[in-house]
C-alpha cells in the first residue's frame, strides 16, 4: 500500500468550475475561494482557512495532521465545479 503525498511540484493545470467573479462571490479582486486540478490530477482548493475553528469539534474518527488545513468554500464553488469532477 502505497501512502499518498501531495507533490509540492505539481502545477496547477486548470480551474474546476466557475471563477469567484463569475459565481459573485468576489468583485474587482479575483481571490478566493477556487478549485484547481493539479497536472498530477490531484486537486488543490483556495479558501478560508478555519483550522484554529475547527479543531476541537471534529467529528469522531477525523483529524486534521501537523500540515493540514481544513479549508472552508461556499458550496456554489463546490457545485459549479460538479461538471468538472470524473464521475460526478
Amino acid at each position: 500500500m502505497t501512502i499518498w503525498r501531495a507533490d509540492p511540484a505539481a502545477s496547477l493545470r486548470r480551474r474546476l468550475g466557475k471563477s469567484a467573479v463569475e459565481l459573485g462571490d468576489t468583485t474587482a479582486d479575483p481571490t478566493c475561494p477556487d478549485i484547481w486540478e493539479l497536472d498530477n490530477g490531484d486537486v488543490a482548493f483556495i479558501g478560508t482557512d478555519l483550522t484554529d475553528e475547527y479543531t476541537h469539534r471534529l467529528p469522531e474518527g477525523v483529524s486534521i495532521g501537523a500540515n493540514e488545513r481544513l479549508v472552508v468554500l461556499p458550496r456554489n464553488v463546490i457545485v459549479a465545479a460538479r461538471p468538472d469532477l470524473p464521475g460526478a
